[in-house]
């Protein structure tokens, strides 16, 4: 049997026999790994059990969101793993982020399936003369198909996680064995990085079915729309300034791992990024969920089969989100991620005016007549949230002595709690779950992708040669509009990108864009080097209550940071350069 590395470098040289490390348990057991390749029935499980590489947002670090390394949370426990990130104490021996072996393991296990799909023995159905036979057989080929482009779109995802975090990465498109030479690969540019991607995207989009020719027990598994969603957020990367400004890495010896080197221009990257976006949306194949007001917005994260869903990571009826993160006041509630003030103050009025501490009446009832993606996001004082409790009137106690605010262990630092992506009629108690999905792209995002790459490349009023709107007139018309907020209009180009960032915040916060936003834009330094918010809340004898910011502490950022350190027991094997500084 061969020996087969299953993500590369050290992780590899530990393994023994692909039988321990080709597939995960859950996926298929007690199975030698002739059996996996040739077989139909484990190779349909192989191919499945790829897309368990999928980013698992809801516990991706420590049990917890992303969202608590960026200006959007900080997690109730400051032991928790996530922040290492805001005390900047990880290094490329210790990331709490395990992206590198993740991702390098779901393109082993897409590499190493597509390698041997066309061996899967079929003869059972090809010599067998009847009719249900040969149907089959021809069932089985499409089949197989269609799973090579879905294995190439995962892999392309894989490829975009690792480069967004590392910048060049090796691009590797075979399954590796023991006795494989591991400087042969070195670090591709950024460039053929990016261009991978892209090139796979357009590739496999020729051939995955559409979302509506997908069946219900197919939902979550690659499509058309994904790819071609893939493909917009990649050129969207590939535009903007920080992998295309090596400025700040000073003299570092190889700008072409961390920055685009090709011949296109700033511009050119901006066109090809806002016609990605537009062909996704004028494609047809999806909408927005619209309905009552604010209400429309937080359906999309109740299901998994709406139409603004373009690709998702399914789960079964669980319950580990809830219990990590109801208010600690609700039975089995932990608080977990907590949202900071710094995103709670970017949602605007309903009239589109900024919200302002300094406004004495806004102090007083800081929370009504805002933007409804607020209240759809985040848990705030005295709303009413039934957790799992018999009691359908209880209200969310973040006052000081309240039930679920300050005084109380574990309870919220910051003055809130999340509500996005949680069922709150879940009794933990009698172990009650639901079904939950992690949204990994959904249609909103291409509106905001269009938004952002028209403003750079054809100005903040212009709009494709062929067709399409302006950047204020796609926020305003869908975006905004969806939520019930007034139309806001761009002066000048600055108002344009302060527009758009604003949206883009508020629209996809803790659906783990915000970190990466900032890195791109370069706006890291200022954001998540800066000071991070909450309220104390104090109630008074009649009822009303007292609202006061306050600084919860400050964070930590060096520029090193812009590109996660490649894992240095890879260095030590394959010779890489490392990122810049660390």
């Amino acid at each position: 049997m061969k020996q087969y590395i299953y993500i590369i470098l050290s992780v590899f040289l530990f393994s023994t026999t692909a039988c321990e490390n080709l597939l995960d348990p859950e996926i298929v057991v007690g199975n030698t790994e002739e059996q996996v390749l040739v077989s139909f029935n484990n190779t349909e499980k192989t191919v499945t059990g790829v897309y368990t590489f999928l980013p698992n947002g809801f516990s991706y670090i420590n049990g917890t969101l992303l969202a608590g390394a960026s200006d959007e949370a900080e997690h109730t426990l400051e032991t928790n793993e996530v922040q290492t990130f805001n005390q900047g104490s990880w290094s490329a021996v210790y990331n709490p982020d395990n992206a590198w072996k993740n991702n390098f393991r779901g393109i082993y296990h897409a590499n190493l399936t597509l390698s041997n799909i066309d061996s899967v023995k079929m003869d059972y159905l090809r010599l067998d003369t009847a009719i249900t036979s040969q149907t089959q057989h021809q069932i089985n080929l499409k089949l197989m198909e269609r799973w090579k482009y879905e294995l190439r779109f995962l892999r392309a995802f894989f490829y975009f996680e690792l480069v967004k975090r590392y910048g060049g990465v090796p691009i590797i498109t075979k399954p590796l064995i023991l006795t494989d030479d591991f400087t042969k690969y070195p670090r591709n540019t950024l460039a053929e990085c990016f261009n991978f991607i892209v090139d796979e995207c357009d590739t496999v989009a020729k051939y995955l079915p559409k979302a509506q020719d997908v069946s219900d027990i197919d939902l979550g598994r690659a499509t058309k729309g994904a790819a071609m969603a893939l493909k917009s957020r990649a050129l969207l990367y590939a535009a903007s300034e920080l992998y295309n400004n090596p400025s700040w890495a000073g003299g570092y010896e190889h700008p072409e791992l961390i920055s685009m080197t090709d011949e296109k221009t700033r511009q050119q990257r901006w066109r090809e990024a806002a016609q990605a976006a537009y062909d996704v949306i004028s494609s047809g194949e999806y909408s927005l969920v619209m309905g009552a007001l604010g209400s429309s917005y937080e359906t999309v994260f109740k299901t998994f089969d709406n139409s603004e869903v373009i690709l998702t990571r399914r789960y079964g009826n669980i319950n580990s989100f809830e219990s990590a993160n109801y208010p600690i006041g609700y039975n089995g509630g932990n608080s977990g991620i907590t949202p900071l003030g710094n995103l709670v103050d970017a949602y605007e009025m309903k009239d589109g005016s900024d919200f302002s501490w300094d406004v004495d009446s806004l102090k007083k009832d800081p929370y009504s007549n805002r933007d409804p993606r607020l209240k759809a996001t985040i848990l705030t004082n005295n709303e009413l949230f039934d957790g799992g409790s018999a009691d359908p009137n209880r209200r969310v106690e973040i006052w000081e002595g309240g039930r679920d605010g300050k005084g109380v262990p574990r309870a919220t630092r910051t003055g809130y709690y999340i509500k996005k992506w949680i069922d709150p009629s879940l009794d933990l108690l009698q172990g009650r779950s639901s079904a939950h999905n992690w949204v990994l792209i959904r249609f909103a995002e291409m509106y905001l992708n269009y938004a952002e790459a028209v403003t750079h490349g054809y100005g903040y009023n212009g709009r494709l040669p062929g067709g399409g709107q302006t950047p204020s007139q796609v926020l305003n018309m869908y975006i905004r509009r969806r939520v019930g907020l007034g139309v806001k209009n761009a002066r000048n180009e600055a108002e344009m990108i302060e527009n758009y960032k604003r949206e883009r915040r508020v629209e996809l916060a803790f659906e783990d864009h915000r970190l990466w936003d900032l890195r791109r834009w370069m706006d890291a330094p200022d954001v998540l080097g800066g000071p991070v918010y909450g309220v104390n809340i104090t109630k008074n004898e009649d009822g009303t209550f007292n609202y006061e910011p306050f600084k919860l502490e400050e964070r930590v950022w060096e520029d090193k940071m812009y590109f996660y350190p490649i894992p240095q027991k890879e260095l030590t094997i394959a010779n890489w350069p490392q990122n810049p500084m660390w």
